[in-house]
């Protein structure tokens, strides 16, 4: 485990160094959001486009392992949602703290670091984890919290949902991506070398952005975001294992890459929908701070495990 912690260790050092550029203020909360942009609309979305315009449909789509990822997720998301209604909270909140529980950073953190740590060929499974995550589980907040205030299910709900996946560059790239394939021409060399160097940008700037975003989040009343981070650390990680090794048995390798992106930290993405939304942005943006700074073992332990297993 100590070599895998001293190979993510640099990962997790970025973090740091834009964490620390972001609570002097050297990054203003105005600079963050720009670098985030930058990652998220273009050196993310290369990268993604780049991985997807060499793949086919056909090597995507693996219903065994859609099926062991959708299971253990939806057994988290639903005991996180079981947890929330004792506690007496609302609708709103209980699809908020699921969220937390069974959503990851797949797309910023996951993506560059474990593409570098296990290999590009990890991206593949990657790419259908954050497919699901967005279209499954993005899609099931947005209807939950606005099928909740509005009493009742509607056209206009699902017309929000779908608006919002059209407007994600991470779906729009990977469809582009797959299309591009599907048409069976090679990516020209300039193309190639364009979305290959904007691409590479994304893993310092996808760190980076994470750190800066994390100055401005707040650790108070941790009870609940520490559960929350017990349930993504470690109970995520956990089912999605028992999904993909015993229930929907999974090839070795995308098993292991599943369980590793499983292990990943809230992703910030649903702090974005808590502060959209009204619900419970304090408790989320604790739930990320305390998730990532815990992930810097966790992660660690979750990849020198999955590695054994092929």
């Amino acid at each position: 485990m100590i070599e895998i912690f001293l190979e993510t260790l640099p990962f997790f050092a970025i973090i740091a160094l834009g964490y620390g550029a972001g609570k002097t203020k050297f990054f203003s909360e105005e600079a963050t959001s720009y670098i985030t942009k930058f990652v998220f609309y273009f050196a993310l979305s290369a990268m993604l486009f780049r991985f997807a315009a060499n793949l086919s449909f056909a090597e995507l789509i693996d219903g065994r392992f859609i099926a062991a990822y959708l299971w253990g997720t939806a057994f988290v998301y639903g005991l996180a949602m079981a947890v929330s209604f004792y506690l007496g909270r609302s609708v709103e909140e209980a699809a908020i703290e699921a969220q937390c529980a069974a959503i990851g950073n797949v797309g910023f953190l996951g993506i560059p670091m474990l593409a570098l740590l296990m290999g590009e060929e990890a991206v593949k499974s990657i790419m259908l984890l954050l497919a699901i995550d967005l279209i499954v589980f993005g899609s099931l907040v947005v209807i939950l919290i606005t099928g909740a205030r509005d009493g009742r299910m509607s056209i206009g709900i699902l017309k929000t949902v779908g608006l919002g996946l059209l407007k994600n560059p991470m779906i729009v790239s990977i469809v582009l991506g797959l299309l591009w394939s599907a048409s069976r021409v090679p990516l020209p060399g300039p193309v190639n070398e364009f979305v290959s160097i904007l691409g590479a940008a994304a893993t310092p700037g996808a760190l980076f952005a994470i750190g800066a975003s994390l100055a401005s989040k707040s650790a108070e009343r941790i009870i609940v975001p520490s559960w929350l981070s017990f349930c993504k650390l470690v109970l995520h990680p956990l089912f999605v294992a028992v999904g993909a090794l015993i229930l929907f048995p999974v090839d070795p390798y995308p098993a292991a890459v599943m369980i590793a992106a499983a292990s990943l930290p809230v992703a910030g993405n649903v702090y974005i929908l808590a502060q959209h939304y009204g619900v419970a942005p304090h408790r989320v943006s604790a739930s990320i701070l305390v998730s990532t700074a815990v992930s810097i073992v966790t992660v660690s332990a979750v990849i020198a495990w999955v590695t054994k297993l092929y």
